[in-house]
């Protein structure tokens, strides 16, 4: 007579492990769940106000460059793409704005002439990487990764000036 196999590891049958796994990963599922997108993305009315003035800053950086530009056109012919890259941010801002568009006029003022104006655009788009960057903390969501990844690309530019 063949021997008996030997008992299985005391516990729980298989069959019981397995429901009580699957029913577990069931309740783990659930509770991992984000919530809905609409809750995540409200935004508040300070939210809104900040974001607007992004928009003012990013407007002002644009002007910025059309002035230094204006002041340097040579400097103006080596910056063209960093200049279209701030109008595409801008754009991109504008578009996460609930406003779409920002509080005034964008006020970049005067740019010096000669090699100064590369020093004074480079000022003005380190203040941008500043405003944006302190502002991306009190959003949220997809307007915080907005915000971050412009401060990073003005960073970027920041370097390309130099």
């Amino acid at each position: 007579m063949p021997p008996l196999p030997p008992p299985g590891p005391p516990g729980f049958p298989r069959r019981t492990l397995l429901a009580a796994s699957a029913a577990g990963f069931a309740l783990l599922a659930v509770g991992c769940t984000p919530a809905p997108a609409d809750e995540r993305e409200q935004v508040t009315s300070e939210q809104a106000d900040e974001l607007a003035d992004q928009v003012a800053v990013q407007e002002a950086l644009v002007a910025a460059y059309a002035a230094a530009g204006a002041a340097d056109p040579s400097l103006g012919a080596q910056v063209a793409d960093l200049a279209a890259q701030a109008e595409e941010q801008l754009d991109r801002l504008r578009a996460a704005s609930p406003g779409g568009t920002s509080s005034g006029a964008p006020s970049a003022g005067g740019a010096p002439s000669g090699p100064e104006a590369r020093a004074w655009l480079r000022g003005q788009v380190a203040s941008a990487v500043t405003s944006h960057a302190s502002a991306c903390v009190d959003q949220s969501g997809a307007r915080a990764a907005l915000l971050g990844s412009i401060a990073a690309g003005l960073s970027g530019q920041d370097g390309r000036l130099a």
